[in-house]
């Protein structure tokens, strides 16, 4: 009997915190850098000989880092979006005692909304899209006006240019009108508890699958393969995927007008075949990530996403809307709440049209990341484009009534390593 006692008192007292540690292990591989830009792993970087960094979290003086202009640095492990841009939202939630206990005033709601039934994307035009582009039908171009021509006010400005690129797009979507969304509950950016069990998409028009460059766009996103460091086979009918695409783009305003902008800029070639084509290198070429050549480019990693597999599998890019939202009609994306805002009084609802969300794609966590909801393809390519030629790695800009942080990631001087909007007060 006292041997029983004993053993009971042993599970009551100790059993729990045996498994909690158990627990604790598991865990880690999948949320290490989140810890460690939440200030979890500070001991431990400490310990492993971590230093601190310009912006006072810690940093490992191996981690590997994007290449910015004017410098070359390794991209073997491209950590450094996900970790600056979680490290910059946990920042911006007080992680005082009291504010542990209470959210921030922030009510964690744990009751989950049931699992609503996928849906499922009309793709047989799709088929079309790998013909030859020169066979292939397109939109008529736009007429060309005069408020293509950048003024002066944009030109000196480049937060002035990108919100002309906002109001010129003309094929962005209208919440509760073409798309519905449900953002659930909010979360911080390191708890692991699932805040919408729903789908953030409730449904999007079949119309928009229509819009020539919706479908052109679609067609392109299961072109790639989502592990990092596989080299990627492109098909000669991908790459008349592509250069439909971009032919498509081309004869939107939104398009027309960066090419005049860049090219009063000295940017851009003034042939506008040219332009395309610089386009074309700029978005699809291939360059190498995770220690692969040509295993990456551009477009994959900004609007696909892939999956880094060093240290710890983690969800690297996907940035597009559209593609979250395929992924989600299939069943590969697990919404998971979004991230709290920095202010009170300003959680996101159906109307909103830039959000910061966590998620898991293919059962990979993505801790914190950035969208903007019903955009044109043409406007998000656009977007960066020109903050890749004309801005830094931080472009403070206004796009409408949102006020944007567009972060710019180069590998040397002539490619896009990243590129995404974080949303600012």
């Amino acid at each position: 009997m006292e041997g029983l006692i004993k053993g009971l008192a042993d599970v009551a007292f100790g059993g729990d915190e045996r498994r909690g540690g158990d627990d604790d292990r598991d865990e880690r591989p999948r949320s290490t850098w989140a810890n460690v830009v939440s200030g979890e792993d500070d001991d431990q970087n400490r310990a492993g000989g971590s230093v601190p960094s310009s912006h006072g979290r810690l940093q490992n003086p191996e981690e590997n880092q994007w290449e910015k202009k004017g410098e070359r640095m390794s991209t073997r492990h491209s950590h450094k979006e996900e970790n600056e841009y979680a490290a910059q939202v946990t920042d911006q939630q007080d992680s005082s005692e009291s504010q542990k206990e209470d959210n921030d005033g922030w009510e964690t709601v744990g009751k989950k909304k049931p699992a609503r039934q996928s849906h499922k994307v009309k793709k047989e035009q799709w088929q079309g899209y790998k013909c030859p582009a020169s066979e292939q039908q397109y939109s008529d171009d736009v007429e060309t006006h005069g408020d293509l021509e950048p003024s002066q006010l944009e030109l000196s400005g480049l937060s002035e240019a990108c919100n002309k690129l906002w109001e010129l797009d003309s094929n962005r979507l209208v919440p509760g009108n073409d798309y519905q969304i449900d953002c659930g509950d909010g979360k911080r950016v390191h708890e692991r508890s699932d805040m919408a069990e729903g789908l953030l998409f409730s449904w999007v028009s079949d119309e928009v699958f229509r819009k020539p460059t919706f479908a052109r766009f679609c067609s392109l996103l299961d072109n790639y393969n989502p592990h990092e460091g596989y080299k990627e086979v492109v098909t000669e009918e991908e790459r008349q995927e592509q250069a439909a695409f971009i032919e498509e783009i081309s004869r939107t305003a939104i398009i027309k007008y960066l090419h005049k902008y860049l090219v009063l800029k000295d940017v851009a070639p003034g042939s506008y075949q040219e332009f395309k084509r610089m386009l074309t290198s700029l978005w699809f070429d291939l360059y190498g990530r995770g220690g692969t050549s040509g295993s990456s480019s551009a477009f994959e990693h900004v609007f696909v996403g892939e999956i880094k597999q060093c240290g710890g599998e983690q969800v690297s890019g996907f940035h597009n809307w559209l593609q979250f939202y395929l992924e989600e009609a299939k069943g590969s994306v697990d919404y998971q709440g979004y991230i709290f805002p920095r202010r009170r009084g300003e959680i996101p609802d159906s109307e909103t049209q830039l959000l910061t969300i966590q998620f898991e794609w293919n059962g990979v966590l993505k801790s914190v990341s950035s969208t903007l909801v019903g955009v044109s393809p043409e406007f998000e390519l656009a977007l960066y484009t020109m903050c890749f030629f004309m801005g830094r790695e931080d472009n403070h800009i206004q796009l409408g009534p949102y006020s944007v942080n567009v972060k710019c990631y180069r590998l040397g001087n002539n490619r896009i390593g990243s590129a995404f909007p974080i949303a600012e007060s």
